[in-house]
């Protein structure tokens, strides 16, 4: 594999090697991709207030998520078809039982996909599974079962737009948490009101995200909707964070304005094409690295030295 020092080799290179709809399966997202590139874009809005003559000597990255401690606040977000990526694909497969037997420690819904987005990308390329892929939770022994709600979208993704089920509601919500004891974390929330009735619902933990830009153009950037969703509950659930991150600066920010994790989608899927499992493990690396030099050279020795005052917004300086 390539020498890369940054995620964007990663993704510079998995462009040159990806057959063109995996790529545009990948990189796309819905209507003209706006929101797809706020995603990105949004974070180069919000400055780092360094602080100075701290003692950074000795640096601790680790952090406590859902009471289980994590080396670094940085994971990879749940992507689908990664197995077009390269061969291996996501590890495994499971879904409540399953996840519970073998030992997982949170279960993260999606909230977000009533039904398939609208992506140009996939409706041009006419996309659809490959012959040797199978969606694995829905077949064999081990299968889910539809629920029979689920909606033909219309999108290129007609195989898939049957699986989803555009009738759930919160109640739903409550039925998941009382067949299972794991903590239960909400993936696509965006507002403070979706935030107050999670919170009210007794989830454990919200993951802001707005589907890699992929469902609707328009919705927010995930890191401009943070802070509304943290005003809202943070003292009452664990906020997370995925969409945009590329770099360990961003990684700091959406701390800053109050995620406790912070998940990577696309940079993963780069990493997984153009190295497999070490490409991925690269790809953890260089952001980690990444994020400790932006919290050192910023003057915090630990994730907990942080704090909101140390991001803000381009416009506090157009003020002073």
């Amino acid at each position: 594999m390539k020498h890369f020092v940054c995620v964007k080799d990663f993704e510079d290179y998995a462009y040159q090697i990806l057959p063109r709809d995996t790529l545009d399966y990948y990189r796309g997202g819905a209507g003209r991709e706006e929101t797809l590139k706020s995603n990105r874009t949004s974070f180069s809005k919000y400055k780092i207030r360094p602080r100075c003559l701290r003692d950074v000597s000795r640096r601790d990255l680790s952090s406590i998520v859902l009471g289980q401690t994590v080396s670094v606040p940085i994971g990879i977000s749940p992507s689908s078809m990664q197995r077009m990526a390269h061969p291996e694909g996501e590890c495994a497969n499971k879904l409540i039982k399953r996840a519970e037997n073998a030992g997982f420690k949170a279960l993260v819904l999606t909230v977000d996909s009533p039904m398939v987005g609208l992506r140009v990308a996939d409706i041009k390329n006419g996309f659809k599974l490959p012959s040797h892929l199978r969606l694995a939770n829905f077949q064999g022994d081990h299968s889910t079962t539809v629920s029979g709600k689920g909606t033909n979208t219309g999108s290129a993704l007609n195989n898939l737009g049957d699986l989803y089920d555009p009738s759930l509601t919160w109640d739903d919500i409550k039925w998941l948490k009382s067949i299972t004891h794991l903590p239960l974390v909400l993936k696509g929330i965006l507002t403070a009101e979706d935030a107050l009735l999670a919170a009210n619902s007794g989830v454990a933990g919200i993951l802001v995200s707005n589907h890699g830009g992929r469902q609707v153009d328009g919705w927010p950037a995930s890191i401009e909707a943070l802070s509304e969703v943290v005003n809202a509950v943070g003292d009452r659930v664990e906020i997370f964070m995925d969409g945009g991150i590329t770099d360990g600066t961003d990684v700091f920010k959406a701390l800053a304005l109050g995620a406790k994790m912070v998940f990577i989608g696309r940079p993963a899927l780069w990493g997984l094409a153009c190295g497999g499992e070490e490409g991925v493990k690269q790809i953890l690396s260089i952001l980690r690295t990444e994020f400790e030099y932006a919290m050192a050279i910023s003057g915090c020795p630990s994730v907990r030295n942080i704090e909101r005052s140390m991001v803000v917004h381009e416009s506090h300086y157009s003020k002073l």
